[in-house]
């Protein structure tokens, strides 16, 4: 299997107005491929010695390994969260055109 060195990277925003404002960021700075932004889901966690509910909006970004540094940075100095949720994921295996238009974009190619 051929090793693209693409990751799947997974955020939640507060709103959908947030989140298409991260989203354009992300791919304009050249972070990411591609940005999917999902419909609304609830969300229960603990935060400050409570546990609270909320709904977000689940955020998902085409990124690389090279750029997981850069994404990692921007989030912490952009997201309107604290602590902004930010789990990465590998990708092994994909659509070769797609991976390499991603690869392109990202400035690996």
């Amino acid at each position: 299997m051929d090793s693209p060195h693409l990751v799947l990277a997974h955020t939640t925003c507060a709103d959908l107005d947030a989140a298409e404002r991260l989203a354009r960021a992300l791919v304009e700075a050249h972070l990411a491929a591609c940005v999917s932004i999902g419909p609304e889901i609830r969300s229960i966690y603990p935060w400050q010695g409570r546990i609270e509910t909320d709904q977000e909006v689940p955020v998902l970004i085409k990124s690389s390994v090279e750029a997981l540094p850069a994404l990692k940075g921007f989030l912490v100095e952009h997201h309107d969260y604290d602590v902004p949720e930010l789990l990465v994921t590998p990708v092994i295996d994909g659509h070769p055109p797609y991976l390499q238009w991603a690869r392109e974009w990202l400035g690996h190619d």
